[in-house]
């Protein structure tokens, strides 16, 4: 797995969302690196690391990460995509885990909305009609809200079209690539948790993120009235302290 690994100290994992790659987190890294040791992947798929014709799992490649960079454990930090996988470490390797912020953070089991199935059609159309380009500007113009500055929307075009370019070639493979499936009980995650959640939101995310911080036993939620699904990208100034106020608190425990 392609990643940055910058900083010394306590180890923080940021996984990022399902239109990023790890170029998301440089605003959070910049402020992290300076207490903590901060790793920040590419999941399979994105950025730069390729989705291979077999078999595999996000979180299980998490923790081959941790093994390969000599971490025992980390707080894990996910954004939307890479919030459901921080969520699929904490109920498989839970052992691995000090913490979890979750941001926006998906969830298989969450029933989907009228707005969650627009927006998948409307993107199976354009995929495949092979308008690439129509499904970047509507994944950035769902996911981003009017905080984001017109910076930050063309990151996450970058970001959407690489994606889309790795995943596309890979559905060429024979055989295919094949994303394991883990079933997520919210309820057995037993380490301190922070929930963010944006008001903007989709409505499936807005009522994920309450439904997690009712659920998850040792979890707070913090929901942010000017936020879309991208807060960390949208506020970098107001998302990044409340990251590290909450791993300084983890930290003094």
């Amino acid at each position: 797995m392609a990643h940055d690994d910058e900083g010394s100290g306590p180890a923080v994992v940021l996984l990022h969302s399902g239109v990023c790659d790890r170029r998301m987190w440089h605003p959070q890294t910049a402020v992290l690196c300076r207490t903590h040791r901060v790793i920040a992947p590419d999941l399979r798929g994105f950025g730069e690391t390729p989705v291979p014709p077999e078999p595999f799992g996000h979180a299980d490649d998490v923790v081959a990460l941790l093994d390969h960079c000599g971490v025992d454990r980390a707080v894990l930090v996910g954004s939307s995509m890479g919030g459901r996988v921080a969520l699929e470490m904490a109920v498989t390797h839970q052992d691995r885990m000090t913490a979890l912020v979750l941001l926006c953070a998906g969830h298989r089991d969450l029933p989907d909305s009228a707005a969650s199935e627009a927006f998948e059609a409307e993107e199976d159309r354009l995929l495949e009609a092979r308008d690439v380009e129509g499904a970047v500007a509507l994944n950035v113009e769902t996911w981003l809200g009017p905080s984001a500055d017109e910076d930050t929307r063309a990151l996450v075009r970058d970001m959407q079209r690489r994606a889309f370019e790795v995943q596309l070639a890979a559905d060429q493979l024979d055989p295919g690539p094949e994303l394991l499936r883990v079933d997520i009980d919210p309820a057995r995650v037993d380490v301190p948790t922070l929930v963010v959640g944006g008001e903007l939101d989709m409505d499936v995310f807005r009522d994920g993120a309450r439904h997690l911080a009712d659920v998850i036993p040792h979890a707070r939620l913090t929901m942010l009235p000017w936020a879309g699904h991208l807060p960390s990208l949208e506020r970098p100034d107001d998302v990044t302290p409340l990251i590290s106020a909450f791993l300084a608190e983890v930290g003094s425990r």
